[in-house]
């Protein structure tokens, strides 16, 4: 299901220029909002929001916690479009789907991806509410051929082998760090690895285990698919991953994780994720975005 479906260069055109012809915002900027963390659109001027139904082309969300729509806007100077809710392997959706927005994006002009989700903690030092930089990740469905590369390339987008080395800008988590050290939150803010599995089940005990020896912080199960298929297009990629529940690691641990848990620690870290997010946005350097489609 994953790997034989294949879009066309022209299904994400045809995607980007109804966008276009909607809206006169030509975003630099694109951030994808995780469960509970779709306040972060709320913070652009100017907005003009579109459901997903409505958009030629987009999957439909149906988890708890993502609203389903796209939203333009201007933050801090910038144009931004934002997506609140994403698409998950688990809702049968194949990864092509998944990841459907980010070329299109990448046509609207886009340089940067911001990529947020909540996670759960593997990490020893992680706390509930922590907020952590993602450096790098583990992409388990990738590892086993579940790949949104997989099937014919398409050059105009990014080479058949790219690098995913890197994938996570380090200018813009360094900045992140001294943001946070400027907005006295740096006590909440980590940094690691966040590791993809495949869901819509939480993890095991000896899956967490495993998970936690393989050097894994944070695991979640969305996130990489749409990170690959951004650095393969050329797209510059922060991500903040929202710890909302500490994964159990003991037998003799009675506590265990719910997805309304999750929505409630989203709820109430939204502010200092948003006012990271928003801090960050104002300082990163953007290209001039006279180049839409030039490249394309």
């Amino acid at each position: 299901m994953h790997s034989k479906e294949h879009i066309s260069h022209d299904e994400y055109q045809k995607t980007a220029d109804w966008l276009m012809s909607q809206t006169k915002h030509r975003p630099q900027v694109a951030i994808i909002c995780g469960s509970g963390l779709g306040m972060l659109a709320d913070t652009l001027k100017c907005q003009d929001s579109f459901a997903y139904a409505d958009i030629p082309g987009f999957p439909q969300s149906t988890v708890q916690g993502h609203a389903g729509q796209l939203v333009f806007g201007e933050l801090k100077g910038k144009t931004c479009v934002c997506m609140q809710g994403r698409f998950h392997m688990y809702e049968g959706h194949s990864l092509c789907k998944t990841t459907f927005p980010i070329r299109v994006f990448k046509l609207l002009g886009v340089e940067t991806l911001i990529v947020t989700n909540a996670a759960g903690s593997l990490a020893d030092g992680f706390q509930t509410g922590d907020i952590m930089i993602i450096k790098d990740h583990i992409n388990f469905p990738g590892l086993v051929g579940l790949n949104p590369l997989c099937g014919p390339n398409d050059d105009k987008f990014g080479p058949r082998f790219p690098a995913m080395s890197g994938c996570y800008d380090k200018g813009l988590r360094c900045l992140a760090m001294e943001i946070a050290k400027e907005l006295g939150v740096a006590s909440v803010l980590q940094e690691g690895v966040y590791a993809m599995v495949g869901g819509p089940n939480f993890e095991t005990i000896a899956e967490a285990r495993l998970l936690h020896r393989l050097g894994v912080d944070a695991v979640g199960m969305s996130t990489a698919p749409e990170v690959v298929v951004a650095t393969h297009c050329g797209l510059r990629v922060f991500g903040l991953s929202l710890i909302t529940n500490k994964v159990v690691k003991s037998y003799e641990d009675t506590e265990s994780v719910n997805h309304e848990g999750v929505l409630e620690i989203g709820r109430l870290r939204s502010h200092t994720v948003q006012q990271l997010v928003t801090e960050l946005i104002d300082r990163m350097e953007i290209n001039n975005n006279d180049n839409i489609n030039k490249s394309i």
